[in-house]
Formats: C-alpha cells, sequence, structure tokens
C-alpha cells in the first residue's frame, strides 16, 4: 500500500518552501532522525508521515516521541487510530495517528485533532489527501523503502534492515528558513 488510495491535496498549486532527504541505512537510523526532527517541532506542528507499509513511519515516529520526552511507548496507532502521549517534562504532547482505515474528511473530524493542535506534535501516517487543511502550515515526510528486486529479496519478507530514502517538504510559513534534517 502507499496511501495512493487518498485523494490529492485541496491546494495544489501550494509549493514547499523547504525541503531535504536522507538515505537511512537501519532502524535506528530512522529512530534517530526522528529525534533529530522533533529537536526542530514545535506545538502547533502538523507532520504528515506517507509511504508504503513497512517503509518506518512508526519508527520514526518512536524517534520523535523519544527526543519530545513523552509518556508511553510510541507504537502504531492502527486499531485504535489516535493516542496522545504527553510530555513529560512539560514539553509538548505528541499525538499519533494512523488515518489509514479513515475514509473521510468527516472521519478526520471527528477525531476532534483541531482540539488539541495548537498545544501538541501532531503525527499522522497514511493522512495524505485528508489532514492538510488542519493547519496553515504542514511538514509532509515520505518514506520510501526499496522493493525486491534481481539482486536480493524484498526485507519486508526477510525482516532485515534496509536503507530507505526519506523526504521532507514543508509547506507554509511555520518551515521557511527552517534547516531540515538530511543524512544522518
Amino acid at each position: 500500500m502507499t496511501g495512493a488510495h487518498r485523494a490529492e491535496p485541496a491546494d495544489l498549486a501550494q509549493r514547499p518552501v523547504a525541503e531535504a532527504s536522507a538515505v537511512v541505512p537501519t532502524a535506528a537510523a530512522m529512530r534517530d532522525l526522528g529525534g533529530r526532527l522533533a529537536r526542530l517541532l514545535r506545538p502547533g506542528d502538523l507532520v504528515v508521515l506517507g509511504g508504503d507499509l513497512g517503509a518506518g513511519k512508526t519508527t520514526f515516529t518512536q524517534g520523535v516521541g523519544a527526543a519530545l520526552g513523552v509518556r508511553g511507548a510510541v507504537t502504531s496507532p492502527t486499531f485504535v487510530i489516535a493516542r496522545v502521549h504527553p510530555a513529560l517534562d512539560g514539553g509538548p504532547a505528541l499525538v499519533h495517528v494512523d488515518a489509514y482505515r479513515l475514509g473521510s474528511l468527516a472521519e478526520v473530524d471527528d477525531l476532534d485533532l483541531d482540539a488539541s493542535l495548537a498545544d501538541s506534535v501532531t503525527v499522522i501516517e497514511w493522512g495524505e489527501g485528508l489532514v492538510e487543511d488542519l493547519a496553515p502550515d504542514r511538514l509532509e515526510v515520505r518514506l520510501r523503502r526499496p522493493h525486491g528486486s534481481a539482486g536480493g529479496p524484498d526485507d519486508a519478507a526477510t525482516g532485515q534492515d534496509a536503507p530507505r530514502t526519506v523526504e521532507f517538504a514543508g509547506f507554509g510559513a511555520r518551515w521557511v528558513g527552517v534547516d531540515l534534517p538530511d543524512a544522518p
């Protein structure tokens, strides 16, 4: 799955104001990259994660949560849809959402994410085409994992680490001049 089943963002004319990319060799490096991004995040930030199943979206969010110093293990919210991880040190809470099973803007609205958006860092997996209008600014993070090739088996089948490509695109005034993380 790629999330391609989602609608296109409402404002196709909007262009990123900040971009970066990184090749991430391992799951540990993916968590580290999430942690490096977390040091740039502040309350009110909306981060929209996209990519194939197994690309590392939750692993990346674990790094964000660890660096933000939030309570509780950051795990995939696939079945609960959304989890709130309060900060342990007075920083922003992490709201972690899995929008994969949501099919409409009405279902997103039912989550009432805008009630906590200003005070939290909100990370939404599979949110492309559904959540861009929650905030005037957003950071889109696209994670790409390699697929099987003639040179070797697909890493998802073997359970082995394989490099991922992570692409960052910041939209809106919040991301102007922000130096997004790149290769670890």
